[in-house]
C-alpha cells in the first residue's frame, strides 16, 4: 500500500525554515509500531499521521522515539497538507480527533488558525540547579499539565547565549523545558526535549498553550506576536480565549512523494 507523503515547514513563509514536519495520509490503520518506525525514518521532530473518520480526521504525532500527546507544528502541517491534497479549502475548520481531544484548524487566507487547550502556567518550586543546567540565571519557572517546565530569563540575548546540559535535563522530572524572555515582537523562547528525541525543536506550538497565559499575565494582552530563536527560526501569533489558544501561522511544503 502506497501511503502519500508530504513534508511541510510549519510556522513559517519561507522554505527551510520553521519546523519541518512529515504528514502521511493513511487509508485504513497502520499498527503502532509500523507508524513508529516510519517516524524514526523520517527522522524529523514529528510524523503526522491522518486517517479520516467520518467529517473529521484521526491524528496522531510521533517522534523518531515515542508518540506525543499535542503537537502544534505537525497539526498546523496535517491542515496545511489536506489543502495541498484537495481535501479541504481555504475558509473550511477542520476537526482533528487527537490524544488531547477534539482540535480545529481554520483555513484562512493569511495562515492557519489552530485551536488548542490552554495549559495554565503552575507554580514550580525545585532544589535543582536550574541555571546551572542551561547556562544562564533564571527569573521564574513555572509547570502545566503537559508536563513542560518553563524557565524565564532576562532578556532574548540571555536567551540565545543558552547551552543547556541536555542530559541533566533527561533526568529533570518534566517531558521538557521552554526558556523564554519577553522580546520587543511582544516574546521569544526556545524548547528543549531530550526525553522525546529532541535536543532542540525548532517551532514548538504546543509549548505556546502554556507561553500564551503566561505571557498573557505579564503583558497584559490577549493576543501577542511570538518568535522561537531555534538555528531554523519561527513565528507564529497567539491569543488566550477563555481555556483556549489560538495558534496562528503559515506553512510551506518542500518535498512530495510517497512511502511504500
Amino acid at each position: 500500500m502506497a501511503i502519500p507523503l508530504l513534508q511541510i515547514d510549519a510556522f513559517t513563509r519561507q522554505p527551510y525554515r520553521g519546523n519541518p514536519a512529515a504528514v502521511c495520509w493513511l487509508t485504513q490503520p497502520l499498527p503502532d509500531a509500523q507508524m513508529q518506525a516510519i517516524a524514526a525514518e523520517m527522522n524529523l521532530s514529528e510524523t503526522a499521521f491522518l486517517l479520516a473518520d467520518g467529517r473529521a480526521w484521526q491524528l496522531r504525532w510521533f517522534t523518531p522515539a515515542c508518540e506525543v500527546d499535542l503537537c502544534g507544528h505537525a497539526t498546523l502541517a496535517a491542515a496545511h497538507a489536506l489543502q495541498e491534497w484537495g481535501q479541504a479549502q481555504p475558509g473550511e475548520t477542520l476537526q482533528f480527533q487527537t490524544r488531547s481531544g477534539l482540535l480545529q484548524a481554520q483555513l484562512g487566507e493569511q495562515g492557519i488558525a489552530l485551536d488548542f487547550p490552554l495549559q495554565q502556567p503552575q507554580p514550580l518550586s525545585v532544589s535543582l540547579d536550574l541555571a546551572a543546567a542551561i547556562g544562564v540565571p533564571v527569573l521564574d519557572c513555572r509547570t502545566s499539565d503537559l508536563g513542560y517546565w518553563l524557565l524565564e530569563v532576562e532578556s532574548a540575548a540571555q536567551l540565545q547565549k543558552v547551552q543547556p546540559d541536555l542530559a541533566a535535563i533527561a533526568q529533570w522530572p518534566c517531558q521538557a523545558v521552554v526558556v523564554t524572555a519577553a522580546d520587543g515582537c511582544d516574546f521569544v523562547s526556545r524548547f528543549f526535549a531530550p526525553r522525546f528525541g529532541l535536543a532542540e525543536d525548532p517551532v514548538t506550538g504546543s509549548a505556546h498553550c502554556l507561553l500564551a497565559p503566561y505571557w498573557q499575565a505579564k503583558l497584559g494582552s490577549d493576543r501577542l506576536q511570538a518568535r522561537q530563536l531555534s538555528a531554523r527560526g519561527g513565528e507564529l501569533e497567539v491569543e488566550v480565549q477563555g481555556d483556549r489558544v489560538i495558534l496562528r501561522g503559515q506553512a510551506v511544503t518542500v518535498l512530495r512523494g510517497e512511502l511504500q
